[in-house]
C-alpha cells in the first residue's frame, strides 16, 4: 500500500511541476507521466517500509499524516531526473532525518498500537566467573 498518491502530489506541488518532471518524451506531450510518479511512490513507500519495519508491524493499520507528508516529499524528489530545486532537496533531507527519528523512536507514530511485541526480556544476565586474584588464591606471595 503506497503512502500517497498522485492526486496528492498535483495537490501539493501543483500538476505543472509534475508535467515538467515527468514528461520525458522527445516530442513533449504535456501531460503527466502517471508510470513515472507511480514508480516514485513507490520507491519511496519501499524506503519509507524499509525505516518503520524496525518499529512497526506492517502494512501500517492507518497511515498517519506525517508518514504522508514524508512519502509525498520523498517522491516528488525521487521524480526529478535532473537536480532538484533547493527546496525540494532540504524537504527530502529533512524526510530522512525524520525518518531516522522514527527509526530509532524519537519521534512516534499513532499507527494503532501497530508497534510489534517485544521479546519479553527486560534484563541482562552474565556469567560472573570466579575471580582469579583473590586474598584466598595469592596467600603465599605476599
Amino acid at each position: 500500500m503506497d503512502y500517497c498518491t498522485q492526486i496528492q502530489l498535483e495537490a501539493r506541488y501543483g500538476a505543472a511541476l509534475l508535467v515538467e518532471i515527468s514528461d520525458r518524451a522527445d516530442v513533449p506531450t504535456g501531460t503527466i507521466d502517471a508510470d513515472l510518479i507511480t514508480r516514485a511512490i513507490t520507491d519511496a513507500t519501499a524506503l519509507i517500509d524499509g525505516y518503520l519495519a524496525g518499529r512497526y508491524a506492517l502494512p501500517l493499520a492507518t497511515i498517519p499524516a506525517l508518514v504522508t507528508d514524508l512519502a509525498q516529499r520523498i517522491a516528488i524528489y525521487y521524480a526529478h531526473t535532473n537536480v532538484a530545486s533547493e527546496k525540494i532537496g532540504k524537504d527530502y533531507e529533512a524526510a530522512l532525518r525524520q525518518l531516522k527519528d522514527i527509526a530509532s523512536g524519537l519521534i512516534k507514530l499513532d499507527a494503532g498500537g501497530a508497534e510489534p511485541a517485544g521479546s519479553g526480556a527486560s534484563e541482562v544476565r552474565t556469567n560472573e566467573p570466579e575471580r582469579p586474584l583473590s586474598a584466598a588464591t595469592m596467600k603465599g606471595f605476599v
